[in-house]
């Protein structure tokens, strides 16, 4: 395993965790490195429950920006379909259940994965952040399905087009996570929920997650390969352009001049 990604396997708990300094920022390296943990996770007939999490301070802040720029002229939509397309597939068709552990920031890709997983359990201090916006790209890793279906159409607009982050409570609040805790407890208390959920019936669990498949994201795929169509279209745009441009200069984006 690359030394982005650290997994440890005990007690029934399948643990992957996030590891790039500083801020998780999901490299082509690290999501390869995911989706072999996923594989090895699914591979692994003993485990009983997955349990992703980020190292340090942050969950995942994204998509790594500096490598887009290094990869100039490099189709997003093949990019998607390499990455994070089949990763969220994997999480949603892992027949056992899958907790995310969040503290610290979630942004853009890496909010994708977090929602794709069944459970999440965050620390006061977690941020969810759309922030695909920021550079001027569309909504990709399937939150563009998520979030709507988790928040609301409305909230899930507002916090897509202000690009304002959702407070621990605000999540809470309106569905995004299962629990908030403090943030000194957050690492025991998702074990222990993991723990608790490893003792119950996994099997009939994974129904379940199929159940719900079926029910609320039967059009899964679809939408994913859409959201690469569309981030295609978005990445030739002159708002993408400034987005980036921006963020290297660590300025404020002026969309008006595109």
């Amino acid at each position: 395993m690359a030394e982005t990604i650290l997994t440890e396997f005990k007690d029934g708990i399948f643990t992957i965790t996030m590891d790039h300094p500083k801020v998780n920022a999901l490299s082509l390296k690290m999501v390869k490195s995911l989706q072999g943990a996923f594989k090895a996770a699914a591979l692994q007939r003993l485990a009983r429950i997955v349990l992703l999490r980020g190292a340090g301070d942050i969950f995942s802040a994204g998509q790594d920006v500096y490598e887009i720029l290094n990869a100039e002229g490099e189709s997003y939509r093949k990019h998607m379909l390499e990455t994070y397309n089949p990763l969220v597939v994997q999480i949603r068709r892992l027949d056992i259940p899958v907790l995310a552990e969040i503290h610290g920031t979630v942004a853009g890709a890496a909010l994708g994965l977090a929602l794709a997983c069944d459970l999440r359990i965050a620390s006061e201090d977690a941020r969810f952040v759309v922030g695909f916006l920021g550079i001027g790209l569309a909504p990709d890793s399937a939150v563009s399905l998520f979030l709507p279906a988790l928040i609301g159409l409305g909230r899930a607009t507002e916090m897509a087009f202000t690009n304002e982050p959702i407070t621990a409570q605000q999540a809470l609040s309106w569905g995004l996570v299962n629990r908030v805790v403090p943030p000194h407890t957050l690492q025991t208390s998702a074990l222990t929920m993991a723990k608790s959920l490893a003792k119950g019936p996994i099997h009939a669990m994974g129904l379940t997650k199929r159940d719900f498949n079926k029910a609320i994201y039967p059009h899964l795929e679809q939408v994913l390969d859409y959201e690469a169509y569309i981030q295609e279209i978005a990445q030739l745009g002159a708002e993408h352009k400034e987005g980036v441009k921006s963020f290297v200069e660590k300025r404020t984006p002026n969309w008006e001049i595109c």
